[in-house]
């Protein structure tokens, strides 16, 4: 039994996790950082320049059309800013614009959210592919305390396959998928499946 299905088989029937982007960074993304985000059941670490993006549905807690995990920037120089985001088959690459996160809540920024799309293949001749990463980081007066408290560097990513329909991605399963579970039911067909994008 997968550790998704095993997740999702404890969360009440019809639960869907659909997080706003200041709830992923104050009520998610701030827990961690402060080093309480063993609590949250719903993400885990996974260190992102060594997974495909095409297996990270099977690493996470909760399945659906959105996966989300919480990750280490990899920084590649020592005292550079820049991040390391490849993989063994290729890499992410930043596009437009980092986006603020606003909580009315509490009135001001609270974060920033980088877009990413995963390229098989290596710069700058990598293929563009449908995987899409939004990179959630702490940024505003309430994360200073926070960012200078813990030395370690950590994100929050949500990772999606941006297509017309998920079922139609072939090698992507779904919370829904494992057999080997009496609440997980098939909901794509496993004779079209590949571990690669198309």
């Amino acid at each position: 039994m997968s550790f998704l299905c095993m997740m999702e088989a404890k969360l009440p029937p019809g639960f869907r996790f659909h997080p706003r982007d200041e709830e992923l960074i104050c009520d998610y993304l701030a827990r961690r950082v402060a080093g309480d985000g063993d609590g949250v059941p719903m993400m885990v670490d996974v260190d992102l320049n060594k997974c495909e993006p095409w297996d990270l549905p099977e690493t996470a807690c909760v399945g659906g059309k959105e996966w989300y995990f919480y990750s280490l920037r990899d920084r590649k120089y020592a005292t550079g800013q820049r991040t390391n985001r490849a993989t063994v088959s290729g890499y992410w690459k930043a596009t437009g614009k980092d986006r603020q996160v606003v909580d009315p809540r509490r009135g001001g920024l609270v974060g920033m959210r980088k877009t990413l799309v995963f390229y098989q293949g290596r710069a700058p001749k990598g293929k563009k592919t449908d995987w899409v990463m939004h990179e959630f980081r702490m940024e505003g007066p309430a994360s200073l305390p926070l960012k200078s408290s813990y030395k370690e560097d950590w994100v929050l990513c949500r990772v999606f396959y941006k297509s017309r329909g998920l079922c139609s991605k072939p090698g992507v399963r779904t919370a829904t998928t494992t057999r080997d579970h009496p609440l997980c039911r098939p909901s794509w067909t496993p004779s079209s499946a590949s571990s690669t994008p198309r």
